[in-house]
């Protein structure tokens, strides 16, 4: 027998469960509200001078999103601001007083700051131990620190920013993306220090997640592949082709556009929280 609403409402299943039409109806109506909207949002991206920050920059200020770029790279960030017509703080993600400062400046937009992405970070490689000795703990403390503590900080200052505001559709205040990578999952010989840090925001994600809901906070992280950002600019381009034909598909590097299309729409979907997508083409990283 063909489904049909009609038919729905006389049957009662197995479990017990009758659907009725004005559950329907109001299902119908859900669709319809209204969630974070990127137009007119205050907008913060930390590490928003190049790479992916870069382009979140641009696909938020193209959708309308009244942006603060936040970067240690004062020469970048001033001129992407200058080119955009945006707002340009400079902020070391370790000084909780310059994250703090970067985030107030951001909150002072009308309607208070909605959406948060943190894409600040680095990279060291050496091994745990070898034949020279083990592993200093310096390069290991400071990449955890930027990586990690750095994500953590924009996360609690943006997050606690966000409380204030009216709340939208289903009570939801705001948003925070934040940016891990695969070698969370699948880290390299020599990643010992970035895999420990990036594995740490992906575990923040669901606690902050829980701890932000009673507020309508929602918290997701996007763990990365390999991408054209400028931490694999300086390679050969043989390197790079190589690297990208080692995707399952499409064989190539990331483009950082498609690391922003994927935040933009995390900061749209309301049902997206407490959440890590893999944004890898497929791709598993072997040992070396």
């Amino acid at each position: 027998m063909p489904w049909s609403l009609a038919t729905a409402t006389k049957t009662r299943y197995a479990t017990g469960f009758t659907i009725c039409p004005e559950a329907c109806r109001k299902h119908k109506r859900s669709n319809r509200l209204r969630p974070v909207e990127i137009e007119g949002s205050a907008a913060i991206v930390v590490g928003g001078a190049s790479g992916l920050g870069e382009a979140s920059v641009r696909a938020l200020h193209a959708r309308g999103a009244v942006v603060t770029i936040a970067d240690v790279n004062a020469e970048k960030g001033v001129a992407l601001a200058s080119e955009l017509g945006l707002q340009f703080v400079s902020c070391d993600v370790r000084e909780e007083s310059q994250v703090q400062a970067a985030v107030e400046s951001a909150a002072a937009a009308e309607g208070g700051l909605r959406i948060a992405i943190c894409c600040a970070g680095t990279g060291w490689a050496q091994k745990v131990a070898g034949s020279k000795g083990p592993h200093p703990l310096l390069p290991f403390e400071t990449i955890v620190s930027i990586n990690l503590i750095g994500t953590f900080n924009v996360l609690r200052f943006a997050s606690y920013a966000m409380i204030p505001n009216e709340p939208l559709t289903d009570g939801e205040r705001g948003v925070c993306v934040n940016t891990a990578s695969i070698a969370a999952y699948d880290g390299q010989v020599g990643q010992i220090a970035y895999s420990a840090s990036k594995g740490g925001v992906v575990a923040i994600t669901l606690p902050a997640a829980r701890d932000l809901a009673q507020y309508g906070i929602r918290v997701n992280t996007i763990a990365p592949g390999l991408f054209d950002t400028p931490l694999l600019a300086a390679l050969p381009e043989e390197a790079r082709l190589k690297l990208g034909a080692g995707v399952p598909f499409p064989q190539r590097l990331g483009q950082p556009a498609e690391y922003a299309r994927l935040a933009c729409h995390v900061v749209e979907n309301r049902m997206l929280n407490g959440e890590t997508i893999r944004l890898d083409g497929a791709l598993r990283m072997p040992p070396r």
